[in-house]
């Protein structure tokens, strides 16, 4: 089912079960005349309620907001305005006021809030617990326990029953207990969510203000907002001032909203500046943050797979065809006692054993049944995924969610950050230019007073930048004073000492660390004398959209109140900005066309070294009054003013590639994954850049290879679908260019990973199928987001999770190589025999423990490997949604068949020639058969850890052949126990050093043969290429 369809499907059953809801709990009108009070001006009756209203598509009236569709006016009249009459509301008058005609917005569009699922009782959990083979087994333990106190008293008949209903019964009872108690936990936050119904609404019902709960909010309502407010529910912006909202919660982003070109405003976001109105669109589970925190916890896509290798309705069949046969036989009088007598006799064999016959003959197919499913999937993917996430924290890749872990050797593609991720964080000044001239780093050391002021103000006072400084207890206080050599080294000594304290207190990004030290240590800034000097008017932050922040500051000691605003950003942002520029003397110079592109040539030769270049710009500004609230929007207004700045300086920026990233890109490239580059530096450092680290190769056609951001935003949907796939780089890019990217490549059915450290990249990592936020450099709000976090901030640690992803998938398709041979053997032994003489050489109880040692230490061994270099070399393996390739390989099914013939083979001549080759009795005979069994499986171990290997014996790391040795060691020294001491547990007799040396033998010759098998080729035409979403799911091929 395609995302847009899941939404449709969301919004209509939320919406028509509310409305039910609320019909039902809100018939009393007089209950709702008391929260909504009905206006005596206008009350529109039911009468008068447009037909046309009924039939608004509310899918569309979602995306709008969802989608910022701004084209998607069109279809209701072109503009809000038009939206608001379509929804039969108006902008200063709001919706009727009336009960009824509230309560039917309510039936129709949806309520303001989420129903909360229906309480569960513990035996509900119980029952959901008990799985089909779970019930097969407790039911034939139940039936044992009756039968077997019948046939052998109380004493000893309840034994076989019972040692199966314990463990099944505390399996059950833990598996709801963890369950349940989760759900408790989520109650909790429900509870707490409640305290919603507390939170008021302003807004606009008959032409009068009217304060509702926030639950009270319908579509249509026009909701007024100011500073402090929390956006309600999904809608447009209809009129204001200066209003300006933080989507934290769904991107980070403090934008001003507009009318013209932005009104979409999403629930649950904060009004952080001005005041206006809006007309809401969707509520509760159909908006935005509904659509989120309802998305709850699935399992994960290869959990959800591993089931369907098995269908139920095989079960009920083999099981059913195996009672019919064997049922068949014995009333034909087809089968033998021990003593070779017909067993059954038409009107001579007693009822009683006809009924423990049919039990027996049930007691068989069950024990053949639950043997011949392969058991232990789910448990061998939660073992790894489980070790996948412990392992990968110490690989410096914390996961936050279960299903990233196996999704992320999925991924076909990975869009990454520059900074941090593929740089280092650790940036330096190593450039400075001042007009058209280029001047050393120590610009202090040069006649440039005035720049150099001018700089230190714009530094100090436009930046995010937190610097603690720590005092230096070991100073000199004792110092020669009149010995003016040792004062200047004393001074120079105190600087550095004075830097580095600074530089160990410094919290904000690398670009602003480097800028301040540079300010501090070359310039001979100081931080609090000019913070002193100075009283910040208004700031404008950093925003992604126009990469550059501002500062309006007024000198404390003026006597005419002149401002003066400095800006500070991307060089050829500054650079548009600008009219003049001040030359290496400190004399302003009128900007000339011809000086522009020169000083454009110098910040792109730059650019083309890998430097980020950062341009500094000054402007005095006349006194605008007295500060009040009442100019504060002049000053604001006179600082966004983009002409008629001064150029102070433009500086470069290094920022190095991180040791070892330019391998991991190509590692990547090798695995058949491709590597974005996604930036907000210009055009020529992000190419630089990815050429150093290996994005771009140096024969690659750079038109299509790098685009900038806004490029890419405007092309048409066809365009970005077709050119997606070619780009390599996205400079001066946006967070809604990185969306842009992700959707583009989802529909292509690409799996992607995206990286971001920054609020504004929240939406790339929600809908990412892996999010990688940033441990060091990255956001709270980013880290929430994201599936897996980043604890370096280093992309080989990238690679390192790409690579337990797979290894995740590869232990799976190892254990299930294994289990199938395990089952499909046990089931051709255990039938063949059964039809053919009536008997079963594998017993119940043997089956059973045979099930539970390779279950759980199989599982262990197999799916905790770590992983290996070798899986970089392979293509990815894609298991999520449509974009599916086949679980059990055609390499598997070599590797199956191969393995159940042999044993099947020299198994099946035991169990009939076994008395006369090894010249001993049946029980001997018997439990050499299930030794020879279990060995097997044992030594099969070997061969399916290297699927395509054909040396079976190297396992790689050797924290894994010590683990993997330790766990064969272990079922060995079990098995021994139950075949020398369990005799009446297992139903075996002891066998000697030759039957023993019989067993190892046959399971030993598994070995050579897997080595032989695996010499024969196997065609490798797979569906690697990436299919649409649409197709179909291939899950054995």
């Amino acid at each position: 089912m395609s995302p847009d369809d899941e939404n449709s499907e969301i919004i209509e059953e939320a919406s028509i079960s509310q409305g039910l809801r609320l019909r039902k709990s809100f018939n009393n009108r007089a209950a709702w005349a008391q929260i909504l009070p009905v206006s005596d001006d206008v009350v529109i009756s039911l009468s008068s309620y447009p037909r046309f209203l009924q039939d608004i598509d509310r899918k569309a009236l979602f995306g709008l907001v969802q989608e910022r569709n701004i084209e998607g006016l069109a279809m209701f009249g072109g503009d809000v305005k038009s939206l608001a009459a379509a929804l039969d509301s108006d902008p200063k008058l709001g919706i009727s006021s009336d009960v009824d005609h509230v309560i039917k917005r309510m039936e129709m569009f949806g309520s303001n809030y989420y129903i909360k699922p229906p309480v569960r009782s513990f035996f509900s959990f119980v029952v959901e617990a008990i799985s089909f083979q779970i019930s097969i087994l407790l039911t034939w333990a139940i039936i044992s326990v009756v039968v077997g106190i019948k046939q052998h008293g109380v004493r000893q008949g309840w034994y076989d029953g019972a040692k199966i209903i314990v463990p099944l019964t505390l399996f059950v009872v833990v598996n709801s207990f963890s369950k349940s108690k989760k759900l408790r936990q989520f109650d909790r936050l429900w509870d707490e969510e409640s305290e919603n119904e507390m939170v008021e609404v302003r807004v606009l019902r008959g032409g009068r203000r009217q304060t509702i709960s926030i639950l009270e909010v319908v579509v249509g309502d026009v909701v007024c907002l100011s500073t402090g407010d929390r956006v309600p529910a999904d809608g447009l912006f209809l009129n204001g001032r200066s209003m300006k909202v933080h989507e934290s919660n769904m991107n980070g982003e403090t934008r001003e909203v507009d009318q013209a070109t932005n009104p979409f405003l999403l629930s649950e976001t904060m009004v952080v500046h001005g005041y206006g109105r809006m007309i809401v669109t969707s509520v509760g589970v159909i908006t935005s943050w509904g659509i989120e925190t309802n998305d709850l916890d699935q399992l994960t896509p290869l959990r959800q797979r591993l089931p369907k290798l098995f269908p139920k309705i095989l079960k009920f069949i083999l099981l059913f065809v195996f009672f019919v046969v064997l049922a068949i036989r014995y009333f034909t009088g087809n089968t033998r006692d021990n003593k070779g007598r017909q067993e059954f006799t038409m009107g001579k064999t007693k009822a009683a054993d006809i009924m423990e016959t049919m039990y027996n003959i049930l007691e068989a197919g069950v024990a053949i049944i639950v043997v011949s499913i392969p058991q232990g999937l789910i448990l061998a993917a939660t073992f790894s995924l489980s070790y996948s996430k412990w392992r990968m924290k110490g690989d410096n890749a914390a996961v936050q969610k279960l299903w990233a872990c196996e999704t992320m050797g999925s991924a076909t593609t990975i869009c990454t950050d520059k900074t941090s991720t593929l740089t280092s964080n650790q940036m330096e000044v190593t450039q400075v230019w001042i007009g058209k001239e280029r001047l050393t780093t120590k610009i202090s050391t040069q006649n440039t007073t005035l720049v150099q002021t001018l700089l230190q103000e714009d530094i100090v006072l436009n930046t995010s930048e937190e610097v603690y400084f720590k005092k230096n207890e070991n100073e000199n206080e004792n110092e020669n004073k009149n010995d003016k050599e040792n004062q200047r080294k004393q001074k120079k000594k105190k600087r550095k000492l004075k830097l580095k304290n600074m530089k160990k207190g410094m919290s904000g990004s690398p670009t602003e660390n480097s800028i301040m030290s540079w300010a501090v240590s070359d310039l001979g800034a100081d931080i609090v004398e000019i913070k002193q000097r100075y009283e910040i008017v208004h700031v404008e932050a950093f925003n992604s959209f126009k990469k550059r922040s501002g500062v309006l500051a007024r000198r404390t000691s003026s006597h005419d109140g002149a401002l003066e605003a400095h800006w500070k950003g991307a060089a050829e942002m500054i650079l548009g900005m600008c009219s003049d520029y001040y030359d290496q003397h400190g004399t302003i110079m009128p900007m000339s066309d011809e000086d522009r592109k020169q000083i454009r040539r110098i910040i792109d030769d730059m650019a083309k070294k890998s430097l980020r270049c950062i341009a500094f710009a000054h402007k005095k500004i006349a006194n605008v009054g007295e500060s009040s609230s009442n100019n504060s929007i002049a000053e604001e207004d006179q600082l966004n003013e983009d002409s008629g700045f001064t150029l102070l300086s433009i500086v470069g920026i290094e920022n190095l590639c991180l040791p070892g990233v330019r391998e991991g890109v190509l590692s990547c490239k090798d695995a058949g994954v491709d590597v974005k580059m996604i930036t907000g530096d210009n055009k020529l450092t992000a190419t630089a850049i990815a050429l150093e680290c290996g994005i771009l190769g140096e024969n690659d056609d750079q038109s299509d290879a790098v685009v900038e951001g806004a490029t890419f935003r405007n092309y048409t949907k066809e365009e970005r679908m077709e050119k997606v796939d070619m780009i390599r780089v996205m400079a001066r890019s946006s967070p809604i260019d990185k969306l842009l990217m992700v959707e583009c490549l989802k529909k292509k059915g690409h799996v992607v990973a995206v990286t971001g450290d920054g609020s504004n990249d929240t939406p790339a990592l929600k809908r990412a199928d892996i999010g990688l936020s940033m441990g060091i450099q990255g956001t709270e709000v980013a880290k929430q987001s994201s599936d897996i976090m980043i604890m370096d901030d280093d992309f080989n640690s990238v690679v390192t999770a790409l690579k337990w992803g797979r290894c995740v998938h590869i232990n799976i398709q190892k254990f299930i190589q294994f289990k199938f041979t395990l089952n499909i053997v046990a089931l051709f032994i255990n039938v063949l025999s059964a039809l053919s003489s009536g008997f079963i050489p594998l017993q119940p109880t043997q089956l059973l423990w045979v099930n539970l040692i390779m279950n759980t230490l199989g599982a262990l061994a197999l799916a905790t490997e770590q992983p290996t270099d070798d899986l970089l070399k392979k293509k990815p393996v894609v298991v999520q949604g449509g974009r599916t390739e086949a679980l059990i390989t055609k390499v598997m099914w070599r590797n199956i068949i191969a393995q159940a013939v042999y044993q099947i083979t020299v198994l099946i001549v035991l169990e009939f020639k076994g008395t006369q080759f090894l010249s001993v009795n049946e029980k001997i005979k018997d439990t050499v058969v299930f030794n020879s069994f279990v060995l097997c499986q044992v030594f099969n171990e070997f061969n399916a850890r290297n699927i395509e290997k054909k040396n079976i014996f190297t396992g790689g790391k050797r924290n894994n052949n010590i683990l993997f040795f330790g766990i064969i060691l272990v079922t060995v020294l079990l098995q021994v126990l139950v075949i020398e001491f369990l005799n009446n547990f297992a139903s075996t007799q002891r066998l000697n050093w030759v039957q023993w040396f019989v067993c190892i033998l046959i399971g030993f010759l598994s070995c050579p043969i897997a080595f032989l098998v695996k010499l024969i080729p196997v065609s490798r035409k797979t569906s690697l290429t990436l299919p649409t979403t649409n197709s179909r799911t291939s899950l054995i091929g």
